[in-house]
Protein backbone atom coordinates (compact mmCIF):
# COMPACT_ATOMS: atom_id res chain seq x y z
CA UNK A 1 0.00 0.00 0.00
CA UNK A 2 1.49 3.32 -1.04
CA UNK A 3 1.72 6.29 1.27
CA UNK A 4 -0.53 9.26 0.55
CA UNK A 5 1.33 12.19 -0.96
CA UNK A 6 1.47 15.20 1.31
CA UNK A 7 0.95 18.57 -0.30
CA UNK A 8 3.59 21.05 0.64
CA UNK A 9 2.19 24.54 1.13
CA UNK A 10 3.56 27.48 -0.72
CA UNK A 11 6.49 29.30 0.82
CA UNK A 12 4.63 32.58 0.76
CA UNK A 13 2.75 33.03 3.97
CA UNK A 14 -0.42 35.04 3.68
CA UNK A 15 -0.03 37.14 6.79
CA UNK A 16 -1.79 40.38 7.56
CA UNK A 17 0.43 43.43 7.24
CA UNK A 18 -1.31 46.52 8.66
CA UNK A 19 1.67 48.87 8.22
CA UNK A 20 4.62 48.88 5.86
CA UNK A 21 7.34 50.88 4.14
CA UNK A 22 7.33 51.55 0.40
CA UNK A 23 10.78 52.19 -1.08
CA UNK A 24 10.92 53.85 -4.51
CA UNK A 25 14.33 53.82 -6.18
CA UNK A 26 14.19 55.98 -9.31
CA UNK A 27 17.32 55.92 -11.42
CA UNK A 28 17.74 57.36 -14.89
CA UNK A 29 17.29 53.92 -16.46
CA UNK A 30 14.71 52.13 -14.30
CA UNK A 31 12.33 52.54 -11.36
CA UNK A 32 12.21 49.87 -8.65
CA UNK A 33 9.41 49.80 -6.06
CA UNK A 34 9.97 47.57 -3.02
CA UNK A 35 7.43 47.12 -0.22
CA UNK A 36 8.61 45.92 3.18
CA UNK A 37 7.04 45.46 6.57
CA UNK A 38 8.20 47.62 9.48
CA UNK A 39 11.03 45.18 10.30
CA UNK A 40 12.45 45.42 6.78
CA UNK A 41 11.31 42.04 5.43
CA UNK A 42 10.45 42.37 1.73
CA UNK A 43 6.78 41.66 1.07
CA UNK A 44 6.58 42.48 -2.63
CA UNK A 45 8.52 44.34 -5.28
CA UNK A 46 8.19 45.43 -8.86
CA UNK A 47 10.21 47.33 -11.42
CA UNK A 48 9.61 48.88 -14.79
CA UNK A 49 11.66 46.13 -16.42
CA UNK A 50 9.68 43.41 -14.64
CA UNK A 51 6.44 44.98 -15.91
CA UNK A 52 7.51 44.33 -19.49
CA UNK A 53 9.11 47.64 -20.47
CA UNK A 54 12.37 47.25 -22.35
CA UNK A 55 15.13 49.64 -23.34
CA UNK A 56 14.48 53.35 -23.06
CA UNK A 57 10.80 52.82 -22.24
CA UNK A 58 11.84 51.64 -18.76
CA UNK A 59 12.89 55.17 -17.82
CA UNK A 60 9.50 56.75 -18.60
CA UNK A 61 7.11 58.03 -15.93
CA UNK A 62 4.37 55.70 -17.21
CA UNK A 63 6.61 52.68 -16.58
CA UNK A 64 7.22 53.90 -13.02
CA UNK A 65 3.49 54.30 -12.47
CA UNK A 66 2.84 50.75 -13.69
CA UNK A 67 5.60 49.37 -11.44
CA UNK A 68 4.16 51.13 -8.38
CA UNK A 69 0.64 49.87 -9.10
CA UNK A 70 1.96 46.32 -9.57
CA UNK A 71 3.85 46.33 -6.27
CA UNK A 72 0.91 47.69 -4.30
CA UNK A 73 -1.73 45.41 -5.84
CA UNK A 74 -0.51 42.41 -3.82
CA UNK A 75 -0.46 44.49 -0.64
CA UNK A 76 -4.08 45.42 -0.82
CA UNK A 77 -4.91 41.70 -0.72
CA UNK A 78 -2.80 41.31 2.43
CA UNK A 79 -4.62 44.16 4.14
CA UNK A 80 -2.09 46.98 4.26
CA UNK A 81 -3.73 50.19 5.42
CA UNK A 82 -0.87 52.52 6.42
CA UNK A 83 2.53 53.04 4.83
CA UNK A 84 5.59 55.22 4.87
CA UNK A 85 7.24 56.16 1.58
CA UNK A 86 10.99 56.50 1.07
CA UNK A 87 11.98 57.94 -2.31
CA UNK A 88 15.55 57.70 -3.54
CA UNK A 89 17.18 58.83 -6.77
CA UNK A 90 16.83 61.55 -9.40
CA UNK A 91 14.94 59.59 -12.07
CA UNK A 92 11.96 60.74 -14.11
CA UNK A 93 9.57 58.27 -12.47
CA UNK A 94 9.76 59.41 -8.87
CA UNK A 95 6.80 61.82 -8.92
CA UNK A 96 4.60 59.54 -10.99
CA UNK A 97 5.30 56.57 -8.72
CA UNK A 98 4.31 58.67 -5.70
CA UNK A 99 1.07 59.72 -7.41
CA UNK A 100 0.26 56.07 -8.14
CA UNK A 101 0.88 55.18 -4.48
CA UNK A 102 -1.40 58.00 -3.32
CA UNK A 103 -4.18 56.87 -5.66
CA UNK A 104 -4.00 53.28 -4.43
CA UNK A 105 -5.89 54.01 -1.22
CA UNK A 106 -3.09 53.35 1.27
CA UNK A 107 -2.87 56.01 4.00
CA UNK A 108 0.59 57.59 3.92
CA UNK A 109 2.02 58.61 7.28
CA UNK A 110 4.97 60.41 5.72
CA UNK A 111 6.96 60.73 2.50
CA UNK A 112 10.71 61.07 2.89
CA UNK A 113 13.40 61.77 0.29
CA UNK A 114 16.40 59.60 1.16
CA UNK A 115 18.54 60.40 -1.89
CA UNK A 116 22.20 60.28 -0.83
CA UNK A 117 23.77 63.73 -1.05
CA UNK A 118 27.51 64.31 -0.59
CA UNK A 119 28.63 66.91 1.93
CA UNK A 120 31.42 67.95 -0.45
CA UNK A 121 32.75 64.41 -0.62
CA UNK A 122 35.17 63.18 -3.26
CA UNK A 123 37.35 65.47 -5.31
CA UNK A 124 36.06 65.76 -8.90
CA UNK A 125 38.25 64.67 -11.81
CA UNK A 126 40.52 67.27 -13.38
CA UNK A 127 39.25 69.41 -16.26
CA UNK A 128 39.67 68.06 -19.77
CA UNK A 129 42.15 69.82 -22.02
CA UNK A 130 41.11 69.38 -25.62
Amino acid sequence: MSKPIRKIGSRRNERRIPKGVIHVQASFNNTIVTVTDVRGQVVSWSSAGACGFKGTKRSTPFAAQTAAENAIRTLMDQGMERAEVMISGPGPGRDTALRAIRRSGVLLSFVRDVTPMPHNGCRPPKKRRV
